[in-house]
């Protein structure tokens, strides 16, 4: 069985590149991960006269591969319509028997007040993340598997009232405190999936999960750290076998990327396994080969084709 994660960068029916340029590129990518269940981040709704969001973008690209007669879950608004901009979606080949998206259900509003804020905020107000968490249970034929999909909030710097002057700040401080809010989210996003992943395991001790997706946080960082749960941070041997484990540990440094910026590689995106699947876990492999320096086409505002993620697999013999 091959999983694999993937944020696609903003799948949409845009003219710069347009979507027949992006289909291009992205179909053999697909092709090539030829993964059983397949997690995607940042796939944009379209909308139709009269009708409700849907993702035909997506519908577009996977047309005529393998993946068009998979089962899919997604993420979406309380009109029962996937959201604008930024949806999780999960294709799986094996029937997905439940799904349901997580914001703010396990960690509930967090209060907090501007300091740097132009004017003076007196009050603490509710910081709440802006996406959601997918968790789907796939029926696999060996049994059921657990997994979440996740994008946690980037690293870009919450907006402070006052603070911004066109795309820059006003005040160090500001940006400071902006980075910090948008670390809080994060960071919050992490301890609710860790959360989740407490409770399955709390219903089912064995159960089988793969959390997978853009953490925007590298190996070390807290978002990783607390969802991985590792004996080393805990100091309590029992909870080991709550233990999240990265399947990157097992490719090569030097290929252990899947952003590059100014000129260095980045794991953001990340596949970390239950101890339940340890025996099973095979190989990790991350298709990085074509990445091109997102800072680069950040600085110049050009608009590639591919994505500037690599994705991410994983296979396992069940």
């Amino acid at each position: 069985m091959r999983i694999a994660t993937f944020n696609i960068e903003n799948l949409d029916e845009s003219n710069n590149p347009s979507l027949e340029q992006r289909i291009a590129v992205l179909r053999p990518q697909l092709l090539r991960i030829n993964a059983d269940i397949l997690c995607l981040q940042e796939v944009n709704g379209q909308e139709r006269p009269g009708q409700k969001r849907k993702l035909l973008a997506l519908k577009a690209l996977i047309t005529g591969t393998p993946y068009s007669d998979y089962y899919m879950a997604t993420t979406e608004t309380s009109n029962n319509e996937v959201y604008n901009l930024r949806n999780l979606v999960i294709l799986s080949k094996y029937p997905i028997l439940s799904s349901r998206q997580v914001r703010n259900d396990y960690v509930g509003d967090l209060s907090y007040r501007r300091i740097t804020a132009i004017p003076h905020e007196a009050d603490a107000k509710d910081t709440t993340w802006e996406r959601p968490v997918l968790h789907a249970k796939i029926d696999h034929p060996s049994g059921p598997i657990d997994i979440i999909n996740l994008h946690l909030k980037s690293r870009i710097p919450a907006t402070i009232p006052g603070q911004r002057e066109g795309f820059g700040f006003k005040s160090v401080a500001g940006w400071a405190e902006g980075y910090f809010i948008s670390s809080m989210k994060r960071v919050g996003q992490a301890l609710e999936v860790r959360m989740m992943i407490d409770e399955i395991m709390d219903q089912s001790p064995t159960a089988r999960i793969i959390v997978c997706g853009d953490f925007n946080a590298e190996p070390g960082e807290v978002p990783v750290e607390a969802i991985a749960g590792r004996i080393e941070n805990t100091g309590n041997a029992a909870l080991g076998f709550r233990q999240m484990i990265p399947c990157s540990k097992s490719i090569p440094q030097e290929s252990r990327y899947t952003l590059y910026h100014e000129g260095r590689g980045n794991l953001l995106d990340h596949m970390l396994m239950s101890r339940s699947l340890l025996a099973h876990y095979r190989s990790a492999e991350i298709h990085n080969e074509v990445l091109h320096d997102e800072s680069i086409a950040f600085a110049t505002d050009a608009k590639y084709p591919e994505s500037d993620h690599a994705p991410f697999v994983v296979s396992f013999d069940l």
